[in-house]
C-alpha cells in the first residue's frame, strides 16, 4: 500500500482576515479557526491518519490538535514546516507592502526574509523525512501554512520553479493529498475541503488567483 501525505492548511486567523503579511509572528486561530479546524478534523478522521506533525506556530499546532484529539494521536512538531519568513514585511497589510516595496512587491521577495527556494527545500525536505518514518500504507498528515505548504508540494512532486506559479493556493483549513509511486509523488487532490472562495495568505498574490 502506499504511502500518503495530506498538507493541511490551519485555520483563520485575525491576520489572515485583515490581509497582514504573518511569516513566522505566531498569530493564534480566531473564532472561525477554531471552528474550521474542528471541521477539517471531522472530516479527515476518516481517512485513518497514523502521524500527524504540524509547525511550530500556533495556528498550525492548535489545528494539528483538533485532529490529534479526534484520532488519539501525538501532534509532533517541527519547525521546518514555518510559513515563510516576511522579514520587513511581518505585520503589515498588502496595501502597506505595496506602498512602500512597490518593486519587491511585485515580485513577492521580502527585505530580510526567505526566498521561495530556501522555503520549497526546506519544507520538501521535511515532507520526505517524516514520510520516511510511514509504514506502507501510513498516511502523514502535516498542519502547517499556505505559503509553505504550495512551495513544499511543487519541490515534492519535482516540478521546475518556472512552473511553481501553476499551482494555486490553499484556503484556511483546506488540504491537499499527496501519494508516493514508484516514479515519486503525485498529486491526488488540491485545496480539497471547502467550494471554491477568495484566499488570504501569505504567498504570493498571483498564486491566488
Amino acid at each position: 500500500m502506499s504511502k500518503r501525505i495530506v498538507c493541511l492548511r490551519h485555520g483563520q486567523t485575525l491576520w489572515n482576515v485583515e490581509q497582514r503579511f504573518q511569516g513566522h509572528s505566531d498569530i493564534p486561530l480566531d473564532e472561525t479557526g477554531i471552528a474550521q479546524a474542528a471541521r477539517a478534523a471531522s472530516l479527515l478522521a476518516s481517512l485513518r491518519p497514523t502521524v500527524i506533525v504540524s509547525s511550530d506556530l500556533q495556528r498550525a499546532n492548535d489545528t494539528a490538535l483538533a485532529l490529534g484529539r479526534l484520532v488519539r494521536l501525538d501532534v509532533h512538531v517541527d519547525k521546518d514546516f514555518r510559513e515563510r519568513g516576511g522579514g520587513q514585511w511581518e505585520g503589515l497589510t498588502r496595501e502597506e507592502i505595496a506602498a512602500r516595496w512597490p518593486k519587491e512587491y511585485a515580485d513577492w521577495e521580502a527585505p530580510d526574509g526567505e526566498s521561495v527556494q530556501d522555503v520549497a527545500e526546506r519544507v520538501g525536505s521535511a515532507m520526505r523525512r517524516w514520510a520516511a518514518k510511514l509504514d506502507d500504507g501510513g498516511l502523514l498528515v502535516v498542519a502547517s501554512h499556505g505559503a509553505a505548504l504550495r512551495l513544499g508540494i511543487c519541490e515534492l512532486l519535482g516540478l521546475p520553479e518556472e512552473l511553481w506559479p501553476a499551482l494555486g493556493g490553499l484556503g484556511n483549513c483546506s488540504w491537499s493529498v499527496l501519494q508516493e509511486g514508484r516514479k515519486g509523488w503525485r498529486l491526488l487532490e488540491h485545496n480539497a475541503g471547502t467550494l471554491p472562495e477568495p484566499i488570504s495568505s501569505d504567498d504570493k498574490p498571483d498564486a491566488e488567483v
